[in-house]
């Protein structure tokens, strides 16, 4: 089981903080999901931010 627990705030100098912050927020999210869960969850999250990076980069290039 996957739990929908919102990401924390990063804060704009993304200090080891942050850095722990989205360690322990990734644990908690996964922590009961199977492996199964858990490579759906990687290639769903790898998508959506290829289409981030893809968007980023037509609109920067002209």
């Amino acid at each position: 089981m996957i739990y929908d627990i919102p990401m924390p705030e990063i804060s704009p100098d993304f200090t080891i903080k942050d850095i722990h912050a989205i360690r322990e927020w990734n644990y908690e999210r996964l922590k009961d999901a199977t492996e199964d869960e858990r490579i759906s969850d990687i290639k769903r999250r790898a998508r959506e931010a290829k289409k981030q990076m893809d968007t980023m980069r037509h609109t920067s290039v002209k």
